[in-house]
């Protein structure tokens, strides 16, 4: 039997081992899929507190309930005390997974230039630990080539070869978190493999956890995939950004224009403005393409300049607020500022890039005090580039009311806006959430 069709069959029995690297909001979802679907799962990270926690039964994903952690966590036959899922900082692991996952970060330097330290170092661990017959996925994004030539260098400087040892492919992820009508399972899977036994294999593999597997001829076609997909996002979000500028000058409500545009049934798509981009994906994955294009001598004039617009908007909303304080007589020096929402999007806890860690930072550069408030994370945890030991204040009329400046940076559901016009002193609205009367001096779009 062909080496390929022992894998297949191990997986269409769900007796394959499965190893994902990586516990966080792309790596927790993808593991839950898998042990729907009947697999074991080995989870790794490098957090000890996220493995303590899976190992308790405690997420710490909003929109993935303990309840769920905690049933992975245990056996449904007690004569097999085997459970479900294995979290794990013991890489060593790896050598008895079928199928490994990689769910890494893949973040900018200071220079605003592709880090792909986790992805190698993540390989490196798995060619110490790499079998025959092993399928290696990376699902981080990143620019076409790092699977099937960077990935593929490291594995196969082990003697063991992608394609005849073991399968090499790439799938990137398109998590939404906390979207209520797409999920893991009902979001399309794009696969790309190094060779068509490998995209066989892969697809075999992702086929047991989602509806539908596109695939694609080569891994790089589905690296591509990705960028496309948030570039385009990127570039729309800018061109909106820089037309929310230009209609404050001319006084005209885009969030208006918006409207009355998405009311036409073909050949317009509905994008947003805002104060600046967060997530894992659309602040960063433009760049990984302009990095990787100078390579072949090309400069990628359009995508950098969506980038330059969207980076500006943080200091477009912090100019609007010294505005709106100077009309009212007041300096932003020693003023008191209130940030609405430290997630970069309305409904999560995650608050990876997100626009209001640099809203804070430029604030306080021009001599504010400021507080945030976040229903969803109660206290600031340290990020990449800010350690800002923040905890959330509470909204009542008093506290409120004591903000020289509430900025609306991200529109969670459980805002009181009708209590928040009626209370505070002034409200700077980046997302277009404050129902106010036409003349109601106080709220301030942004």
């Amino acid at each position: 039997m062909r080496k390929e069709m022992v894998l297949l069959n191990r997986i269409k029995d769900r007796r394959a081992e499965i190893g994902v690297i990586g516990l966080g909001y792309v790596g927790l979802p993808l593991v839950r899929e898998f042990v729907k679907a009947g697999f074991h799962v080995t989870g790794f990270d490098l957090d000890e507190g996220k493995v303590k926690a899976l190992k308790a039964g405690r997420s710490y994903i909003k929109h993935i309930p303990s309840k769920e952690i905690a049933g992975m966590m245990k056996s449904d036959d007690p004569s097999r005390p085997r459970k479900h899922l294995t979290p794990t900082s013991d890489f060593s692991l790896l050598s008895k997974m079928d199928c490994i996952v990689i769910c890494v970060p893949t973040p900018l330097n200071e220079y605003r230039e592709p880090d792909l330290s986790y992805v190698f170092n993540t390989t490196r661990v798995i060619a110490e630990n790499l079998k025959k017959d092993q399928l290696i996925v990376l699902e981080s994004t990143t620019y076409p080539g790092t699977t099937d030539e960077d990935m593929r260098a490291i594995l196969e400087g082990t003697g063991l070869k992608a394609g005849r040892d073991f399968h090499l492919a790439f799938s990137p992820e398109r998590e939404d978190p906390n979207n209520p009508l797409f999920s893991t399972r009902t979001i399309p899977k794009v696969v790309g493999g190094y060779t068509g036994d490998c995209l066989k294999v892969a697809c075999a593999m992702y086929d047991c956890i989602v509806e539908k597997t596109v695939k694609v001829s080569s891994t790089k076609a589905a690296e591509a995939t990705k960028l496309l997909e948030n570039i385009f996002r990127s570039v729309n979000i800018a061109m909106v950004n820089e037309m929310k500028m230009l209609f404050d000058r001319m006084g005209i409500d885009i969030w208006e224009v918006i409207n009355a545009a998405a009311t036409k049934p073909f050949g317009y798509t509905p994008f947003y403005p805002g104060p600046g981009l967060g997530g894992h994906c659309i602040p960063i994955d433009p760049f990984y393409l302009t990095w990787k294009a100078r390579e072949f001598d090309f400069s990628t004039r359009f995508i950098e300049l969506a980038g330059e617009i969207n980076s500006h908007m943080p200091y477009y909303v912090v100019q609007k607020t010294v505005d709106a304080l100077n009309e009212r007589g007041k300096s932003i020096k020693k003023s008191r500022v209130l940030i609405l929402g430290i997630a970069y999007k309305k409904d999560v806890d995650d608050m990876r890039e997100s626009p209001s860690l640099k809203l804070i930072e430029l604030f306080r550069k021009k001599g504010a005090l400021v507080d945030y408030n976040d229903p969803l994370i109660p206290e600031m945890p340290r990020t990449r580039h800010y350690n800002f030991r923040m905890k959330s204040v509470r909204l009542t009329n008093k506290t409120v009311g004591g903000y020289d400046a509430v900025v609306i940076a991200t529109d969670h559901s459980d805002y009181d806006y009708e209590f928040l016009r009626k209370n505070a002193k002034l409200i700077i609205d980046t997302r277009n959430a404050v129902s106010a009367p036409a003349r109601d001096a106080k709220v301030v779009k942004s």
